[in-house]
């Protein structure tokens, strides 16, 4: 048995549309149904009933832990986005710690109260934004312990910038027999006592972020925890079921066997020159545009991927001065992402110069006719019609 213990929370999401009872601990255990039997212990918030009715008698798992009267709520304009968190962090109720006993404990942070832990095998995902915790401090305790962090979480606790160093420093000093730190579209690295792993990250045709580090660690915690697969391989595994996860929103995962069988493509970085540029090409002229083009160069940069924005890097002008410059940066950039929704003819003229210059066009492409896709099409651009997908897929083109 695995025993899963953190929040099930409610998670809003406009686009692509979602709306759903699960949180980190119910999507793991939703991920874990049918391999092993799973037991989850969490705050059984009165709002959230029926949700967690659907999660157990839908996945077969086992539901305990203390009624509360509160629920917390996220919303999401974009599975990449920072969600709106009602009540807000600092109102939430902060419950009695929940005890948790067993001999494989999956335990993820929460945001309303805490679990404490004593198992043989312990895997720990602390799913802070804000201030990831020791897994020790609360006086959890575990024979073996795998630390399954985000870069922000590994820079945090391990106080190095540099991921490598980072590895190193929680290996040394979080008494952790495995530390994984995940990297999103770049995979993620695997520490186990002296030995380090690159694990990749695999391709999709979708990418839905919600959830989708909830499913490595819950992959991570059946093939390791449970299997004994050595890290690196259950890492890896892990990593296969994420891309199967952001691509269809389906759970439980496969087995391991048809996990191993798939045909996937790994995602392989640049090496010794960079990540690469990617050329942001979009309308600006109106709040709602300006609002996409601040978005997605967000997005872009906090992936580590340089950018060549006409808006931030060339500025407002008249043509004769705007387009060579522009153009200049189309030349340096090694991949395009255009917003193609209004059709804006500049955006346009830009994708057909990258066609032209044999760079990969990644376009977004919302509420447009197939007649007005037909060039973009035919010209092997890739379309996407959701935001976080077009992301992904223009970082991979890289």
């Amino acid at each position: 048995m695995i025993t899963v213990t953190g929040g099930v929370y409610e998670e809003k999401c406009i686009e692509p549309f979602w709306d759903e009872i699960y949180g980190s601990a119910g999507r793991a255990a939703a991920a874990l149904s049918g391999h092993i039997p799973v037991k989850l212990v969490t705050y059984r918030a009165e709002p959230f009933s029926d949700g967690l009715d659907n999660l157990e008698r839908g996945y077969g798992i086992s539901i305990e832990g203390p009624a509360v009267g509160d629920g917390v709520s996220f919303s999401y304009m974009h599975s990449l986005s920072v969600p709106h968190i009602k009540p807000r962090p600092d109102a939430i109720s902060h419950n009695d710690a929940l005890i948790v006993s067993d001999d494989i404990v999956l335990r993820f942070g929460m945001l309303d109260g805490e679990a404490i832990v004593k198992a043989r095998k312990a895997i720990y995902d602390p799913q802070s934004a804000f201030a990831p915790t020791n897994f020790r401090e609360n006086g959890s305790e575990a024979e073996e312990l795998a630390l399954i962090l985000n870069r922000f979480e590994a820079r945090k606790l391990s106080g190095k910038a540099d991921l490598e160093q980072a590895l190193d420093s929680l290996v040394a000093t979080q008494g952790a027999t495995v530390v994984v730190i995940k990297m999103g579209s770049q995979g993620a690295l695997v520490a186990h006592g002296r030995e380090r792993h690159r694990i990749p990250a695999y391709r999709s045709d979708n990418v839905f972020k919600i959830g989708s580090g909830d499913v490595f660690s819950a992959a991570f915690a059946l093939f390791w925890g449970a299997r004994d697969l050595a890290p690196e391989a259950a890492a890896e595994l892990a990593s296969r079921a994420v891309s199967l996860y952001v691509n269809s929103r389906t759970l439980p995962i496969p087995t391991q066997e048809e996990l191993s069988s798939l045909s996937l493509e790994a995602v392989s970085p640049r090496q010794g020159q960079g990540q690469g540029q990617v050329y942001l090409a979009s309308p600006f002229f109106d709040i709602g545009q300006r609002w996409l083009v601040e978005e997605i160069r967000t997005l872009l940069l906090d992936a580590g991927t340089t950018v060549f924005s006409p808006l931030h890097d060339i500025g407002d002008g008249p043509g004769p001065v705007v387009a060579p410059e522009d153009l200049r940066g189309l030349d340096a950039s090694d991949a395009v992402i255009a917003v193609l929704n209004g059709a804006d003819v500049g955006t346009v003229f830009e994708v057909g110069y990258a066609v032209a210059a044999r760079k990969p066009v990644v376009a977004l492409a919302q509420n447009m006719r197939a007649e007005d896709l037909k060039m973009v099409e035919g010209t092997n651009c890739r379309i996407m019609g959701d935001l976080v997908s077009a992301i992904y897929q223009v970082i991979w083109a890289l």
